[in-house]
Order: C-alpha cells, then structure tokens, then sequence
C-alpha cells in the first residue's frame, strides 16, 4: 500500500459498543464506540489532546463531554456532537488501517437489519469524503457471507444496541428475511441496573461497570458458579452477590429470541425449514453470554430439533464478512464517495 493507485479494501462493523475493522492488508482493529472532548481548559491540559476515542476516553470521561453516539444501531437524532462523534470513530479506525499511508479505501459497513434504509443515508454523510467507494450491508448478511453460509441457515447477532436475525436464501436477503430487535446487550445492562439498585440500594455502581460485569459474567440456565463483584458502599469496597439478577436479566433475552426465531423459520419454504433449524449461528458480544446458544437450541426442539452454533471470534465476525463482501465486490456495486 506505497501509492494513492493502490487500492485498500476495509470491512467495518460500526457497533453501538464496539466497532471493529478488518482489512485487505491483514490489519484488525476493534475500538469502543466513545468519543470525548475536553469539557474545558483545565481538562484539555490535563490531556493534552483534542479528542479521545474508545477506552481512552472512557478512562478520562470525568474530564470530557463524552459521547456514546449510536443508539439502537443509529446515530443519534438533533446531535451534531454524535454525527461528529461517529466520523472521529470511522477516521480513527480508518487511519490506523491506512498506518498513514495515501491509498484508495473501499470500504463495506455493517448496520442493522431493519435501519438499513436510515442508516444508508445517514453513513453516506458521514463517510463523504472519508472513502473512495462505499457498500453498506446489513449486519447478519455480513456475517452469513464470511462464514459462507449462504444458503438455509440462519444468523442471529447479539449486539449492544440490536440483535439482527437473517435466514440465508442462497441470495441478498430481503426485508422479510430479516428482524431487527432493540432487546440486545443494552437492555440486558439496564435491566441489570435496575435489579442490583433495587436489591443492594446500599451500593454505588455506574452503567460501565454493570456493562463489564455482564460481559465477564453474563449466563442464562442453572448458574456454574455465584456471580460476585465489588463496589463501594459507603465508600467501602463491598463484595455483592448478583447471580440471580445477571441471570434473569440475561435470560430477558430468550423469549424476545425464540418468538423471533419461530417467526422467521415459518416462513422459510416447509421442506427448508430443518435444513435453517440445523445451521443457526450466534455471533456478536452478546454471542458470548454463557449457555445462550444451548438455550436456543433447546427452543427449537419444539419444532423438530436444531442445532444453534457460536461464531468462533464474535467481536470481528461483521467486519470480517464486511472485507470478503469488499473483496467479492463488482466494479459496479460500489458507491463513489467525493468530498
């Protein structure tokens, strides 16, 4: 990638949490979807930098006016902060991509199944200028083509702000093939939030850290072990037993999942139907929620039997079916983007 004739090809998977990119070169890179600026003059020479992005601006959001700007798989409304937010987010993990050097970028971004029409418009803003050519998809039809599978299965990808359901047709699913739902990692942590304040009011907590506990040690069915964190109460350092609540907020996920799943199989061809019960695929963060895909496969037996598998890396499976959309990509398919 030496000169501006080169071509680099990107896939990205903008998440509400976590966004990730995967490159023709070889390169991924996964940052958390946080944008800070220094709130005042004080901050901004504590920092020394005029932006922060991902974990480093988490760790410093005391001193920022700190954005989290996609909600539910969008940018969020009435915010020029957020739009600027997302294209500091897409800068950073297209600059690392590039390493500095001038090249062409074609870039395929993942949005959520059924905000592919919104979010088409709002990207194109976004990323004018950005990128040279640009193909946006929907996020389980980026998953099922890296893993490709492409035909009679099913994709189901827990993120933060949405899961997306797909049922592969061996063609570019349509907006019958697929369900977006906002039940997904966000609501699991409010939930989550809700309950401990409820059961130990004693203890103080903030959203990120409800957010890490869930992620180290979110489970649905009979739990292995007892959930146990720290936080302070009082000021003290208290251990809490939060078992029961991590649980019945992550199990809050299966019906909304099930129903979905049950919706999407009855409409598939009667002599396919087994062949998509047996090929569903979990992928995303909340992919990595313990006993999630046995639960799901459990809910199938009802009709007939299944087989619920997890994508082996849940955090770059988008992105990395994002490039192999890019790579497969016809001269025709992609949008070109001037400044």
């Amino acid at each position: 990638m030496s000169g501006k004739g080169q071509v680099l090809s990107v896939g990205v998977d903008l998440g509400t949490s976590q966004s990730a990119i995967a490159t023709s070169s070889g390169e991924r890179h996964v940052v958390d979807s946080f944008v800070g600026w220094p709130v005042d003059m004080v901050a901004k020479k504590v920092i020394k930098k005029q932006v922060l992005i991902g974990a480093e601006a988490l760790e410093n959001r005391s001193l920022l006016d700190l954005h989290r700007p996609l909600e539910q798989g969008l940018i969020k409304e009435g915010s020029e902060k957020d739009v600027a937010a997302v294209r500091e987010i897409l800068g950073h993990l297209i600059g690392v991509a590039t390493n500095g050097k001038e090249v062409k970028v074609r870039a395929v971004v993942g949005a959520p199944a059924e905000t592919l029409r919104v979010n088409k418009q709002q990207l194109r803003q976004v990323m004018r200028g950005m990128v040279d050519g640009l193909i946006i998809v929907s996020e389980p039809f980026a998953v099922a083509y890296g893993l490709e599978a492409l035909l009679h299965t099913m994709i189901v990808d827990v993120g933060a702000g949405t899961t997306d359901f797909c049922v592969m047709k061996g063609r570019y699913p349509t907006e019958e093939d697929q369900r977006t739902l906002t039940k997904a990692g966000d609501s699991v942590d409010e939930l989550l939030a809700k309950l401990i304040a409820e059961r130990h009011p004693e203890i103080q907590f903030t959203i990120h850290m409800v957010r890490g506990w869930k992620e180290q040690h979110g489970f649905v069915g009979e739990p292995t072990d007892k959930v146990l964190v720290h936080a302070p109460a009082h000021g003290k350092s208290t251990q809490v037993d939060i078992t029961d609540e991590m649980r019945i907020a992550c199990e809050s996920l299966l019906p909304p999942f099930t129903e979905t799943m049950y919706d999407l199989l009855a409409a598939v061809e009667p002599e396919y139907q087994e062949r998509v019960r047996r090929n569903v695929t979990l992928a995303g963060r909340g992919a990595k929620i313990r006993g999630l895909a046995g639960r799901l496969e459990a809910a199938l037996e009802e009709l007939g039997g299944g087989k619920v598998a997890m994508v082996e890396d849940p955090v770059f499976a988008g992105a990395a079916g994002c490039l192999s959309i890019a790579l497969d990509a016809d001269e025709t398919d992609w949008e070109k983007m001037s400044a």
